[in-house]
Formats: C-alpha cells, structure tokens, sequence
C-alpha cells in the first residue's frame, strides 16, 4: 500500500512567510532603543530628583521594613503611594536608591510600549503605523521622561493603565469570547485602581466606561457586572478603607489640591492650557520652556482632536449601518479573507463568510468606538487642566497634567496616517482601514477606504502631503526636545555630585539633625537612608511643611542640629544675616552648612 509512495515535507504545502515581519523588527528595535535611553538617563543621574520623589522612596523604606504600609502620599489625602509598594522589594533587597525607586517606573514605561503597540493594530491600523505610534512614544523630551521615570507619585503608572484600560475596551466591545469575564474584572480592577493612584485618567475612564455601557450593556447586568464591580472596588480599597476609617473625603482634597481657590486670570489659564500645556505635556518643547516655533503642536492638536473624532463617528456610524443585526460574538483573529479557514472546507461557504464580514463589522465598529473615546478623554483632560488654576499660575510645571494626552496618540495619528497612506485616485480623508480590528485581512490593512475614488487625484495629493508633513513635523520636533533632554546630563550629574558631597560632609562631622528648606529635607533623610533626618523651615526660619511630623519631632529633641541651605537660596541669605550662635560655617561645592558648637 506503501509502495512508491514519497514523504513529503510536513510544510511543504504552506507559503513560506517571515516570521518577524520587518515592522514587527523595527518596532522591537525602536522600543529596546527607547528603554536603553531612559536606561541611560537613569544611571546619569537624570531626570534630576528632588523632594517629592524622596517622599515616595521613604514610603518604599518604609514598607520594605514592615513599619509603615500608607495609602496615599505622606502628607495629603489623595494620591496613592502604588510606585512605594511596586519599589518596596528593590529597596529591601538592595537598600533604598533613586535607581531602585524608579526601575519598576522603567518597567511600566516599557510595557506602555508594548500595550500602545496592540492598541494601535486594534484600532484597526497596520504593522506599519504600530510603528510609528512606537516611535512617537519611544522620544523622550524633559517633561516626557519627567513623568514616566520620577516616582512623584501617579503619573508614570497612569499611562500603562489607560491603554490597558482602551484594549479590554476594544476586545469586550468586538464580542471577543474567550475570557470575557475576565477581561470585565480586569477592566473593573484597573478602573477601581485608577480612582486611588491618581483621578488625572477619570475623563478617559469615563469615556471608555460609557463605551462598554452602551455596546454591553445585557451583560453587565449579570454576572460580568458583578465582577466587574467587586473588581473595581478591590482596586480602590485602599481608598476606601481609608476614607472609611478617618472619615476623609478624597475627592474634597483632590479639589483643593487643583488650586481652585487661588487666583489666576482666565488669559492666563487658556495660554498655558490650550498653548503652552499641550506642546510641553506632550514631548515638543525643550526643557522648562518652549520656543515659539515649537508651539505650533498646540494649534495643530485641536484640528487633529477634530479630524480624528470626525474619522471614528463616521466609521461608528458606516459599520452599524452596514453590519446588521449582530449574530453573536464571533471573534476571528488575523484571517485571511482569500482562504478564511486554511485547508478545510467547514459548512457553506456562504455562511461562513457572513459570520466573518459580522465579526469584521463588529471589529470596526469597536476600533472606531474606542478612538471616538479617546478623543473624548482627551478633550476632557485638555478641559478639566485649562480651566484649573494651574494652568494659570504655573503652567511650565504643571504640564505634567497632561501626561495622559499621550494615550491618545493612536486616535489622533490616524486620520494623518490614512491620509498619507490613501494613493492619489482616492478621495478625502474620510475613509477608514480594513475591516479587522488588526488592520485589515492580511494583518497589514491597506488604505482601503470607504471614501472610493471619489475625489480628484489632484486635491488627494495635496492632502498626502500635508500628512506627511505633519508626521514628520510631530517626529522632528519631538527629536530636537529629546535633544534637548540629554544636553541636561552634564549639570544634572554634576548637581547629584554635590549633593553626595554635602551628605559626605555631614557624615564626616557626624550629624545626625538637620534644618532645611522643603526641595533639600526629605531628599537629604532618603539618600542618609534616614541616618540623617532633617526637618522644614521657611526663610524666615520658622517651621516649614513636613511630610512626616516624627523627624520635626526628633530634630527638635536633639542636643543640636546643623543648618543646610544651597548656595545662593532664600534660607542661606536669612541664615547669613541671622547665624546660629556659635555656629561653624562650611561651604561645601555648592551647599552652606552652619554646624552646631562643639
């Protein structure tokens, strides 16, 4: 029976394809390239540290120890400490350092990579533009690196989480089947853990929410709702329990805390929302300041907010006009449409290409319902920012609000990436990828539009080029403020040398207390390891805001205390005019320390 029969190779029958696709590769290289330079900033001692980073280490010391486990930054009622317990191994395995407070801080970064790099291909766009979102994020202007590596509190965890928060919002909503409770508790815990770390992501969480509500709302009434609410309140317990136990209202504090009782003019609060806030927040300035030319991404933002919402309602509304009732939640991954399923022949043909042209309907409806969102959460974060008094009184340091902007970054580089992708015979930009939620039946999404050639070959071109200007416009500017960024290495390194220097000094002369101004004492009890702790006061010498009362309380007890003010500072010109008495005067690279008598 066997005879003359010849083996054949078992994949000899299948075309040979890459198996990493040269998008795939580039975007591999781009997000290792991108995690190496924030690697590199890190060990040059950049971004600078200060205080409120210091806070949050002490926080780690503290849970690494077992004394203390807070809930929310030292000293306020909101804000959650979850970068302290993400670093509280590091510490305890190798002490505490400003390299392990913000390694897991480099680990969430890369994973906001990765995750931008899914939504991108679920939002309906190609190999190719998941690429280009990764190379956007991959810069790193001051204000980028700032709010992705300085454990401050919130901002470098909220990103990862809106995306994440964006794809479980994309599968639930396409009726992917597998794990679909899951992925509601997963939504639930993610959405309860962003109202305690940080409220900067509530306008993507609620547009995201209401997407879910309306596309799912039958089975939020069951058991999915229930577990998507007992998630979110475990991901907020530590808010919960807290405001509980003290009778707190977090929300109270989190309104005091935007400055809505200071006054700031609305001239100034629309200039540094709507002009400086955009470009800075958004990687497109150089550090602490933007040149004029620099700020044409804030004029551009608003158009590109209304192309893309434009772009997504009228793909929401073309894919519900022409998908029909819905047959179920059939989720079919990366076909092809020439051979759907390979070499078996399963039921009529005609059938089996109905549930596919459902499922790919249903696809795009979710990609253009999710973008609509992130739209919307980021006119809402535009919104909530320019009319706070922040934007107003101090908009250069305050842009870090805008962080979350970057979430956004798929939604608002699409209409330019169709545009510039749509061949000359095509019409206006109104067209929307392939029909998969991953860009298209071949995985690769083609500029196969809805808009048809409709339009003049020779106002098509035109548009093409303004998107590809653009585009190269969005990855120049952001080059040279990265530029930017690394041109602050050398005094940054060299600011960290003197401040090691001071500490050594202190330690020499064995101090143990200290006074300080506010940027110089939690800072100083961090790096001592809390060896040495230091306690506030103003320049008039009077006591300043401790974040933690015991160290006022252990200075204060103390036989004698030293005085350290960088030189030139307010305190140092108070402490020069109005000495300690007796005190021994040292000037140290950069720092004045007034040392008790002998």
């Amino acid at each position: 029976m066997t005879t003359g029969v010849r083996p054949q190779p078992r994949d000899a029958a299948r075309p040979r394809t890459p198996r990493w696709p040269v998008p795939i590769m580039l975007a591999l290289v781009v997000g290792l390239a991108a995690v190496a330079y924030r690697w590199a900033l890190l060990l040059a001692d950049t971004p600078r540290t200060n205080s409120d980073e210091a806070t949050m280490g002490l926080a780690a010391l503290r849970i690494a120890r077992g004394e203390d486990f807070p809930v929310f930054f030292y000293g306020q009622a909101y804000m959650g400490t979850l970068e302290a317990y993400l670093a509280a191994p590091l510490v305890a395995v190798a002490g505490p350092s400003w390299l392990a407070l913000r390694l897991p801080l480099l680990a969430l970064y890369a994973l906001f990579l990765y995750l931008s790099w899914r939504l991108a291909r679920r939002l309906g766009g190609d190999r190719w533009f998941a690429l280009l979102v990764v190379t956007v994020l991959a810069l790193g202007s001051d204000r980028i690196v700032k709010n992705q590596l300085i454990a401050g509190g919130g901002y470098p965890e909220l990103n990862p989480v809106g995306v994440g928060l964006a794809l479980l919002t994309v599968d639930l909503v396409a009726g992917r089947p597998d794990g679909r409770r899951w992925r509601f508790a997963a939504f639930g815990f993610l959405a309860g853990l962003t109202v305690w770390v940080d409220p900067l992501l509530l306008p993507y969480l609620l547009a995201l929410g209401a997407v879910l509500v309306g596309a799912a709302r039958r089975e939020l009434r069951g058991r999915s709702g229930a577990l998507l609410a007992g998630a979110a309140v475990l991901g907020a317990a530590p808010l919960l329990g807290h405001s509980l136990a003290h009778g707190r209202n977090p929300v109270a504090a989190v309104l005091a805390a935007s400055g809505g009782d200071a006054a700031a003019g609305w001239a100034d609060r629309l200039h540094g929302g709507l002009v400086l806030g955009p470009a800075l927040g958004m990687g497109f300035c150089a550090p602490s300041h933007c040149a004029g030319w620099q700020l044409w991404w804030s004029a551009a933002l608003p158009v590109l907010l209304t192309l893309a919402g434009l772009a997504a309602w009228r793909a929401l509304r073309a894919g519900s006009a022409a998908s029909g009732p819905v047959r179920g939640p059939l989720h079919v991954p990366d076909v092809a449409v020439s051979n759907p399923l390979g070499h078996r022949r399963v039921g009529h043909p005609e059938s089996i290409n109905g549930l596919i042209a459902d499922n790919s309907a249903g696809a795009v409806r979710a990609g253009a319902a999710v973008r609509l969102a992130l739209v919307a959460g980021a006119v809402g974060t535009l919104a909530a920012y320019t009319v706070s008094s922040a934007a107003g009184l101090t908009p250069v340091e305050s842009s870090r609000y805008l962080s979350c902007l970057l979430i956004s970054i798929p939604a608002l580089l699409w209409p330019l990436w169709r545009a510039a992708r749509r061949p000359s015979g095509e019409g206006g930009p109104s067209g929307e990828g392939g029909p998969s939620g991953e860009g298209g039946p071949s995985g690769e999404g083609g500029p196969s539009g809805e808009g048809g050639p409709s339009g003049a070959s020779g106002r098509a071109a035109p548009v093409r080029v303004a998107a590809v200007g653009v585009l190269a416009a969005v990855l120049g500017t952001a080059a040279v403020a990265t530029a930017g960024t690394l041109g602050t290495v050398p005094e940054n390194r060299a600011e960290a040398r003197r401040h090691r220097a001071m500490l050594d000094t202190l330690r020499e002369q064995g101090v143990r207390h200290v006074y300080g101004e506010y940027w110089t004492c939690n800072r100083l009890t961090f790096a001592a390891r809390e060896e040495i702790v230091c306690a506030v006061v103003d320049e008039r010498l009077r006591p300043g805001f401790d974040r933690l009362p015991g160290y006022r309380r252990a200075v204060t007890a103390a036989d004698a205390a030293a005085y350290v003010a960088p030189v030139g500072s307010p305190l140092a010109a108070a402490l020069h005019r109005s000495p300690p008495a007796g005190a021994r005067v040292l000037t140290v690279d950069g720092w004045r320390i007034w040392l008790p008598p002998r």
